[in-house]
């Protein structure tokens, strides 16, 4: 059996679509404003009430015959990144966004393979925001929002909370920039 691939085949193309599904309707407004290339400056805020900031990149595309929207998220940027960097504060990962019409919400699945973790969250709009949630790895609740949406900046902030939700602490910030 062999494993390679028809040179014909092209993973961009396949994966890459224009345009968002007819099937997807008005749903698709939720996240099509970010479809592109977005500079961000990110912020961890840490326990003892510093910050630490970092530089990264964000893109964003509509993928799978524009039935879903894909994101890269890569910190350190990519022309500041070496092999010595550790797993702490190193983000090279994906968001995949389908709509489920069932619930009338967005499923979003993250991973970073640099630091192996994976969230799955569920999406609305509420108000003017996005607000994406679900739970960590250790059963805390997450909230993941993208707020002060303009055409060319967004800020997004994603909190967690250990008593189910009573109250929520900022973990990471990120203000973004169209390129």
């Amino acid at each position: 059996m062999s494993s390679s691939i028809p040179s014909t085949l092209n993973f961009i193309d396949v994966l890459y679509s224009n345009s968002p599904h007819p099937d997807l309707g008005d749903a698709c407004e939720l996240y099509s404003w970010l479809i592109g290339d977005w500079d961000a400056q990110l912020f961890e805020h840490n326990d003892d009430g510093s910050k630490i900031e970092r530089a990264g990149e964000w893109h964003f595309a509509w993928v799978l015959e524009g039935r879903a929207v894909q994101d890269v998220f890569i910190v350190p940027r990519r022309d500041a990144r070496s092999l010595e960097l550790g797993k702490e504060g190193n983000r090279y990962g994906t968001t995949l966004r389908i709509y489920d019409h069932a619930q009338e919400a967005w499923r979003i699945t993250w991973t970073n393979p640099v630091s192996g973790k994976e969230n799955r969250l569920i999406a609305r709009k509420v108000g003017d925001d996005i607000v994406q949630e679900g739970k960590d790895d250790d059963g805390s609740f997450i909230r993941w929002s993208f707020r002060n949406i303009q055409e060319n900046s967004f800020h997004w902030i994603g909190e967690k909370s250990t008593d189910q939700g009573s109250t929520w602490n900022v973990i990471v910030e990120f203000f973004c920039k169209r390129m």
